[in-house]
């Protein structure tokens, strides 16, 4: 290889927890303690106990307490991965797990490290909850003051309303509106029926649970808190059933057409991702399940402009394409986030209003996603980057995959996974 020529970067293999409804099985698991249980079951499989058997961890979490400070690096030293190890934070909503697995890439490709492990947790059930901003002013002000009277001054004017926290809300601080209520103006903006989100959805719940039954999930899950698979999974998901749901958002307008079953919930859990150059597997004697080729990110102005807050990957991923000189039919398997089922229609339909293929559904998702499974925000990419790598890997031939998230705050991460 020439001098200054990038490495080829290799996905190893992933791990998990299984994921769970908010208040329940992990509804006292900090973000730190599960994604050290994800973390100590990939340490576990790839043998990566000694000393520097990896040159970096990068990860994140969405809902941060103050804690949570240092949370790659707290987390490393809590695990059976080598202290040693350094270890940063990054944060991307949605899109940071995968984010996470492109800022470790780089490094491998450039020759910085030679294996790195990304990853990303998240908790809604412990959510931080933050201080009435009235009653934050008033301490500061007592932690100022010079003396006891002033101190008693200050917090003298602390009235009862001061005393309710702030819950930490599901809302786009641009617009106030939910993503929920967001992604049912694209769904209408769209034409995106009823009958084809719950359809998508049971689709999901059936693909999750058949890969569970084939043992496909076996070395990518770690049980977890009683749990060994997500709790979500619904096996014996119908359309008829998912029918008989009452829509939750877009409300306000008639003929409303996205329920709690076609809209992925509130998530607890965590995910990670080993990585490697090809050299650095071949030395362990590991087989790279596919390679990260190419990635690309986007934006879109939700709030001026008339693009929906989840639609950046209908822009960057024709983006990706064109860089990579493919199209849709290229593709052996597609993986797009579900964070509702509305956006992976939407989003279907405006790659083909650019001239990409329609996407065969039977390559869409196959293994289910996010909506059968759940969406820990942080842990998402990495669980779908595992696990698009491990169905390449499953196939036994050169093979190629795509990875489609939507963020929070109109963004998108999108990438290419190959198997040569």
């Amino acid at each position: 290889m020439p001098p200054g020529t990038p490495r080829r970067v290799a996905v190893i293999g992933g791990s998990r927890i299984p994921f769970a409804r908010s208040d329940g099985p992990y509804a006292t698991a900090s973000n730190q303690e599960m994604l050290t249980a994800a973390l100590d079951g990939l340490v576990e499989r790839y043998e990566l106990e000694g000393r520097g058997a990896v040159g970096e961890f990068v990860a994140g979490a969405v809902l941060k307490h103050s804690r949570d400070f240092n949370l790659a690096r707290e987390t490393v030293l809590g695990s059976k991965l080598d202290p040693r190890t350094p270890a940063y934070d990054i944060q991307q909503a949605c899109g940071t797990g995968l984010q996470a697995v492109i800022a470790a890439a780089n490094k491998i490709a450039l020759g910085a490290v030679d294996a790195a492990v990304a990853g990303g947790a998240d908790t809604a059930s412990d959510a931080p909850l933050g201080v009435d901003d009235r009653l934050r002013r008033i301490l500061l002000e007592a932690r100022r003051a010079k003396g006891t009277a002033a101190r008693i001054r200050a917090l003298a004017r602390v009235r009862p309303g001061h005393l309710v926290p702030e819950i930490p809300r599901n809302a786009e601080p641009r617009t106030g509106l939910s993503m929920g209520e967001h992604a049912a103006r694209t769904a209408r903006a769209s034409g995106v029926g009823r009958v084809e989100q719950d359809e998508l959805a049971a689709t999901s719940h059936r693909r999750l649970a058949a890969a569970y039954e084939r043992g496909f999930f076996g070395p990518l899950v770690v049980p977890y808190r009683g749990l060994t698979r997500d709790q979500n999974l619904r096996p014996d998901s119908s359309v008829e059933q998912l029918a008989r749901l009452r829509p939750v958002f877009g409300t306000d307008q008639p003929g409303a057409t996205m329920t709690a079953g076609n809209s992925t919930p509130l998530t607890d859990g965590a995910a990670v991702v080993l990585l490697a150059s090809e050299e650095w597997a071949e030395a362990r004697g590991l087989a790279p399940q596919a390679c990260l080729t190419l990635y690309e990110s986007g934006a879109v102005d939700h709030v001026h402009g008339e693009d929906g807050l989840l639609m950046a990957p209908a822009y960057a991923v024709p983006r990706l394409l064109e860089r990579a000189g493919l199209g849709i039919g290229d593709f052996d398997l597609v993986e797009i986030h579900e964070a509702f089922a509305s956006q992976v229609l939407a989003t279907l339909a405006a790659w083909e209003k650019q001239g990409l293929a329609p996407v065969d559904r039977a390559r869409l998702n196959a293994a289910g996603s996010s909506l059968a499974t759940g969406h820990p925000f942080a842990a998402t990419g990495a669980r779908i980057t595992a696990t698009l790598a491990a169905l390449l890997a499953e196939r036994d031939r050169p093979g190629r995959g795509l990875i489609s998230i939507c963020a929070a705050g109109g963004l998108g991460v999108t990438a290419i996974l190959e198997r040569p």
